[in-house]
């Protein structure tokens, strides 16, 4: 055997971090499919939502709109940033639902770095509670806690009525419950949960 090559099944064998880190490496790898998916999301959903038979009319009202002031802007260019802008609302939903990322982040963020308790860790916890129905819930929570005041805040000062704020923030809580679902689900191209494991 050459020299190297058995210096390196030494290194391999005996040094247990490495083997570790070999072994585990991939387990916070991110699903961009996932991603890309819940960033449509809020694109479907605005064509529901604020379809004028559901809330279009009655939002138009509120925000001041017209049929002619929505055919003069550039829809092709809105949609397409709309979705850039949706990837990264979707890209931050992954460190609200998928708590493996606070474990992630306790290592400085680089799993290079981490003692081999880390990788023990990721192996028992790695998927642990990565569902569609627990996502789902921590952006419930996003819409009501975070979302609601401040869209509220906004159309105060904005002087906007209350119909306005419930609209837009039933709107966004329902597309972030189910953005959140979907990535956190969504752990990788082979799997998806709907619901937590026992």
């Amino acid at each position: 055997m050459n020299y190297n090559l058995s210096k390196v099944y030494f290194i391999l064998f005996f040094n247990v971090d490495l083997i570790y880190k070999l072994k585990y490496k991939t387990m916070m790898q991110i699903n961009f499919l996932a991603i890309a998916v819940a960033a449509l999301v809020p694109l479907v959903m605005g064509f529901i939502w604020y379809h004028p038979k559901i809330f279009g009319t009655v939002w138009m009202q509120e925000v001041g709109l017209t049929e002619e002031k929505m055919k003069g802007s550039n829809m092709g260019f809105v949609f397409v940033f709309a979705f850039i802008l949706s990837f990264l609302i979707a890209f931050f939903l992954q460190m609200i639902t998928i708590h493996q990322f606070g474990a992630l982040g306790m290592v400085g963020g680089d799993e290079t770095n981490a003692k081999p308790s880390f990788f023990a860790f990721m192996k028992d916890y790695g998927t642990a509670y990565r569902s569609f129905g627990h996502g789902a819930l921590h952006c419930f929570m996003a819409g009501v806690f975070f979302v609601f005041p401040l869209t509220a805040i906004n159309a105060m000062f904005e002087r906007k009525s209350w119909k306005y704020t419930f609209i837009n923030t039933a709107y966004w809580t329902i597309t972030i419950t189910i953005m959140g679902g979907i990535v956190c689900g969504w752990y990788s191209p082979e799997g998806f949960n709907w619901v937590t494991q026992k």
